[in-house]
Parts: C-alpha cells; structure tokens; sequence
C-alpha cells in the first residue's frame, strides 16, 4: 500500500466508527458531519433548515427522545461539547450525506464527502 492508499483506509475506518443503525438505516449524526467537514453544528443544521426540500425522511430525520438515549448509551462515552445539546441531533442517511455535499459546497466537504460514501458502502 502507498502513503495515499494508507491515509484512505484511515479515513474510511475513522468514519465507519461513526455510522450507526437507527430505525433500520445506516446513518452518521449531524455533529460528526460537522466535525468532520470543518463546520459547527449549529451551521450545518442551519444549511439543512434552509434546503430542507433536497433532505426528505429517507435522507435525513430527527432523533426522538429514546433514540438519542440510547444512543448515548451505545456510544458509552460522550465527546466534548455534545452534553450541552438543546435540540435533538439530526441523522442523514447515505444519500442524506450524498445531499450535503450540495448545500456544504467547499473543498473539505467534497473531500469528506468521498470517504463517508465509502465508509458507508464498505
């Protein structure tokens, strides 16, 4: 494996530690995405309200209560900053992050956007 081939399958591995399975889907939270494309969380949920027509329910949805309960639980330890959360997190499937790239256009998000496709395909 080349320097290149070795940083992707980092990426990848990295990433996949971040998708999880909620209502049935492979998704990632949106404070992930955010981290990983450079932004705050609040920006990217904030470009996801204004383009909410490109996000449908099988792209991205909204955690109830219980979700992200358990989910908290699975994770089993929490980063910091995300103890402080008003809102209930945002989730976006495989086609939900495919969208993103088109409302988060920068060069980091496309680059991001790469290595999560393939993290959610591999």
């Amino acid at each position: 494996m080349n320097k290149n081939e070795i940083e992707l399958a980092q990426n990848v591995e990295s990433i996949r530690n971040k998708i999880y399975i909620i209502r049935g889907q492979k998704v990632m939270l949106d404070y992930d995405l955010a981290e990983l494309y450079g932004v705050l969380t609040s920006r990217l949920n904030e470009q996801i309200k204004r383009n909410i027509n490109r996000f449908p329910e099988d792209f991205a949805f909204q955690l109830n209560d219980v979700e992200f309960k358990a989910l908290i639980s699975q994770i089993a330890t929490s980063k910091v900053g995300r103890g402080g959360r008003r809102k209930l997190p945002y989730v976006f499937t495989e086609h939900g992050v495919a969208m993103l790239s088109s409302v988060l256009n920068s060069d980091r998000a496309i680059k991001m956007n790469i290595y999560i496709i393939r993290a959610f395909k591999s």
